[in-house]
């Protein structure tokens, strides 16, 4: 399983840095600024995350997530400078690969250190939300989690079917796909229907 849980986690920190080189594009920020807000929205999420609970940050014990940040910022800037522009549906799409993917690493993370399955659940929501969060703040840009549409909201039902599945002992790849698959289910139908939760009238 930990095999597992370290080529998803790589994979993870890869789309959500993809996610972070879009927004630095449409922003249109110099080579500096790519590096760094590709970084705050592929680790921001995962070390707030460790650093509540209290264990080593990820990336400063294993390198390795630093040059997947590299490589696929590196990758995504050829892409697109083949191409004068880009969809802006391709952000909402990488955000919300990230997005399920974090939730469920961060989830069995939390779960692996003995903690409740609630407060897994939180820990994967942060592992998955913060990351866009830092991103949008640097971005001037209103986080995607404040807005109508559900985001946060699918890190929770998705956290949840993990760790359902996890305590019906499903083995983790069942686990992990079935709570990935409701977080983007979720995130992209929200995307194409503007589901939201109501407060105010």
């Amino acid at each position: 399983m930990s095999t597992w849980f370290y080529w998803f986690d790589l994979i993870g920190v890869a789309v959500f840095a993809i996610s972070g080189t879009l927004m630095a594009h449409e922003k249109k920020m110099d080579g500096f600024g790519v590096i760094v807000l590709a970084s705050v929205t592929a680790i921001g999420g995962g070390t707030i995350r460790d650093v509540i609970l209290d264990v080593p940050v990820f990336w400063v014990q294993d390198h390795t997530y630093l040059i997947a940040i590299l490589c696929a910022a590196f990758i995504t800037i050829l892409w697109l400078r083949m191409r004068s522009s880009f969809p802006h549906s391709i952000l909402l799409i990488a955000d919300a690969m990230g997005l399920a993917f974090f939730m469920a690493m961060g989830t069995q993370k939390a779960l692996s250190l003995g903690v409740t399955p609630f407060i897994a659940v939180v820990m994967g929501t942060i592992t998955g939300v913060f990351g866009g969060v830092i991103r949008d703040v640097l971005a001037r840009e209103v986080p995607l989690v404040l807005r109508g549409d559900l985001y946060a909201t699918t890190c929770i039902a998705g956290g949840i079917v993990y760790t359902q599945c996890i305590a019906f002992d499903t083995g983790f790849p069942i686990a992990m796909s079935a709570g990935m698959t409701v977080t983007l289910l979720l995130r992209f139908a929200a995307i194409r229907w503007d589901w939201s939760l109501p407060v105010f009238k």
